[in-house]
């Protein structure tokens, strides 16, 4: 890993002018809908390791990929609430112990209708031992044995305990619906809006659109995503015409941009969680004081300034500030005096910390400098190190002790149940408490939507005094598409049913 000083900071930030009294981005000369055309779609990649498989995708670009593919059962709409996709509709038995779907009519793009055998297959192939997909967390509540196929459009699922929020779990990311019986994914089938033509790992994907899609054939005749790490490198093809649509902008380029009039900039709201992850289980963080001191000594107002500029809300260090069942706890300030103490009852004085960070995602590299520098206030030595953008996500999961972290929109129930139980498959805080997964358990056991929000309530106090994340900010997700692109919906957050939703979009 590559160590970065101050200096590299300010370089870095230097010409992040805070602009103000910015025009109207550019209108849309899109038009009404209408057919035909590719589509081309720059994401930041994962290298020569990227795959097909669905099960298996982190990344937005993988992400991207699976919904163009692959389907689930249901999806997250825009309030964070599950929404049917090849689900038709779900009813649960009165103890919440049992979960009826019934499938609406879908074929793969070989033909096959998508049957209940596939939704058993798909997941169980999640869940099986050893795995540690995506989704497995949340699919595995599931009683699979007992479960079964009542005919090839229903589903009985029989649960290992009650979970009030299951739908959720169909929802998850990596719950795609695959064929019975897959485990070649080169040429992979799935039954979303568009069929693979090609794909290079690292570099470009290419699908034709499927006109037998259920939910309506895309209007772009194909779609291509192609790999670009760098943001500046992905305005500067969209604004040269090279690409249609860029995802994932700085607030610097989206202002700039934006009053040019050259492109649409679309910001998808709350849809950007900032932060940073102690791993619990192990030295120095194992020490809650130590913990603490980091929650003290982030001044969260001036990293909304120097790292956001200013386009956002300060965070309050748990999870989904502004989503259904967040708490209210009171609002957490710097306090240098109470951080310094904490250190010190910690024994942390002048303890060196690595501080692993990345230019995978905008915005971690200088989040990452700017906590540093406000660490050395209270006696400690953060260790900027800079990691490879194709692996950092993968890195940080298994290895290190402090990283700076960034999230997509998910309900709070999903982020309980994928990073803070003690068999999540993403728990990369290694947050393992037995009264935690207990209140989880109590929240899923009940309907009573007053008594779940008490629990959750009591579960973000315990995250808000112990835990190991940091969530000190939350921002738009800003994408881009060009003057001519229509559809691309502006109230979706990232990990949404309508979030590169590249079926809906249509070019002039």
């Amino acid at each position: 890993m590559q160590n970065l000083n101050r200096r590299g900071f300010l370089g870095l930030t230097a010409g992040a002018v805070l602009l103000t009294g910015c025009a109207p981005g550019a209108g849309s000369s899109a038009g009404p809908p209408r057919p035909g055309g590719r589509l081309r779609a720059a994401f930041s990649g994962g290298g020569a390791a990227e795959v097909l498989d669905p099960h298996e995708t982190d990344l937005y670009i993988e992400i991207a990929r699976a919904k163009a593919l692959f389907d689930k059962l249901a999806d997250y709409g825009s309030d964070m609430t599950p929404q049917p996709r090849l689900a038709e509709r779900w009813d649960p038995s009165p103890d919440l112990m049992t979960w009826r779907i019934t499938l609406r009519q879908a074929t793969f793009h070989d033909g096959r209708p998508v049957r209940a055998a596939d939704v058993l297959a798909s997941y169980a192939r999640i869940t099986e031992p050893g795995s540690s997909r995506r989704a497995k967390s949340s699919l595995s509540v599931i009683d699979l044995p007992n479960s079964r196929a009542i005919d090839d459009r229903t589903v009985e699922f029989r649960l290992k305990r009650p979970y009030a929020e299951f739908p959720n779990a169909l929802a998850t990311l990596g719950a795609y619906i695959i064929p019975e019986g897959t485990t070649d994914f080169s040429r992979p089938v799935g039954s979303g809006p568009f069929e693979l033509v090609s794909f290079e790992p690292g570099r470009s994907f290419l699908a034709a659109r499927n006109p037998d899609y259920f939910d309506g054939a895309p209007l772009v005749d194909e779609l291509q995503i192609v790999v670009t790490n760098d943001e500046s490198a992905r305005v500067n093809a969209l604004l040269g015409k090279q690409i249609d649509y860029a995802h994932d902008l700085t607030i610097t380029s989206a202002r700039t941009y934006e009053a040019s009039g050259q492109i649409q900039v679309h910001r998808l709201p709350l849809g950007n969680f900032h932060g940073l992850a102690m791993k619990v289980d192990r030295p120095p963080f194992d020490r809650p004081e130590l913990r603490q001191a980091l929650f003290h000594l982030i001044d969260r107002e001036e990293l909304l300034r120097s790292v956001l500029q200013g386009s956002g809300q300060v965070g309050n260090d748990v999870y989904g500030k502004g989503y259904r069942y967040y708490a209210d706890l009171p609002q957490r300030r710097q306090d240098l005096q109470r951080a310094r103490s904490l250190v010190k009852q910690a024994g942390a004085e002048g303890m060196t910390i690595d501080f692993d960070t990345s230019d995978a995602s905008t915005g971690l590299k200088e989040a990452a400098m700017a906590i540093s520098d406000q660490a050395r206030q209270v006696g400690l030595n953060l260790n900027v190190r800079l990691g490879n953008k194709d692996t950092y996500w993968s890195d940080i999961a298994k290895s290190g002790v402090l990283a700076s972290y960034r999230s997509g929109g998910m309900p709070l129930e999903s982020h309980f149940s994928q990073r803070l139980l003690s068999g999540s498959t993403t728990n990369n805080t290694a947050w393992r408490r037995p009264d935690f997964d207990a209140l989880y358990d109590a929240a899923q056991s009940t309907q009573d939507e007053n008594r779940r929000t008490e629990i959750y309530r009591r579960m973000q106090e315990q995250l808000f005094h112990e835990g190991g994340f940091v969530w000190w900010g939350v921002s738009d997700w800003i994408v881009a598409s060009a003057g001519n692109v229509g559809g691309v919906d502006d109230r979706a957050p990232a990990n949404t049913l309508d979030w590169a939703r590249f079926d809906k979009v249509w070019l002039a």
